[in-house]
């Protein structure tokens, strides 16, 4: 587009900062945010947002989507989801799950599994996702829900099991690998996404824009390679697309902070 793009990162409170920071940005195209499923995770977790999740943006169009897996440590006798759910039932509370930390994506796909599976799992939270799978690795914990490409380089060398992945359809990265879905859990498909918001009032013609020029570098053979290499699918959307997956995921993810008594100040 010929400018320069700057990177901000503005850690804290599981990306809530990021996001009220773009709030009160002005709506004029040169503000953006780059957000993931964890942007609906976080805005449903927590109380008092600085900002309204739907209204104070203004979505510019999806870039990619990839699943998450669920993977065992080889020792525990499991080796699809029915069994693990079978075993979670038979030792209720006894079985534990980790991930990178409270209201992490891996936490609440964890969470969103005990509900729609009826089960009870400890949950153990870590700061990371890979200090979570070195103790898997370690046996000290039974269960992690991790993105993919997080636990590829694992699966590969035996030291977890992965038992199935998330979304509609197997991986080709891993077709060997079964759905949730098609091994045990019937409807579990969360995936994690990728897309770009605006100010809420940017003017129309400039969410236009931007969502033509971020959907054909999208297209590029290239940068569709990186994606396949990451474990990633390049996927784009209009606004009006992006905004209702924002409004049904929030609706989703807030279901299951209620059902599990989640939730932080």
């Amino acid at each position: 587009m010929g400018r320069t793009f700057v990177v901000e990162n503005r850690p804290g409170a599981g990306g809530t900062t990021a996001y009220a920071a773009l709030a009160r940005a002005p709506a004029d195209g040169y503000n953006l945010l780059a957000i993931s499923a964890s942007y609906t995770m976080s805005s449903a977790l927590h109380r008092n947002l600085p900002y309204d999740p739907v209204k104070d943006f203004a979505p510019i169009t999806l870039m990619g989507s990839a699943p998450y897996s669920i993977s065992t440590h080889p020792s525990l006798p499991v080796k699809t989801v029915a069994d693990l759910i079978a075993l979670a039932r038979a030792k209720p509370g006894e079985l534990n799950f980790a991930s990178g930390g409270f209201g992490s994506a891996g936490h609440m796909t964890g969470e969103l599994f005990k509900s729609m599976a009826r089960i009870r799992m400890t949950y153990i939270p870590y700061k990371g996702g890979e200090l979570a799978l070195i103790d898997l690795i370690a046996g000290q914990v039974h269960v992690v829900f991790t993105n993919l490409l997080t636990s590829l380089p694992h699966l590969r060398t035996g030291r977890v099991r992965v038992l199935a992945v998330t979304g509609a359809r197997r991986h080709p990265a891993v077709p060997q690998i079964p759905t949730v879905t098609e091994s045990g859990l019937p409807g579990y498909e969360p995936v994690s996404w990728y897309g770009w918001l605006a100010p809420a009032g940017t003017p129309g013609a400039i969410v236009a824009r931007l969502n033509n020029e971020i959907s054909g570098l999208i297209r590029l053979p290239d940068v569709q390679e990186r994606f396949a290499r990451d474990g990633a699918d390049p996927v784009t959307s209009t606004p009006s697309e992006l905004g209702e997956r924002i409004v049904s995921e929030l609706a989703r993810w807030r279901k299951v902070v209620k059902e599990s008594n989640l939730r932080v100040e």
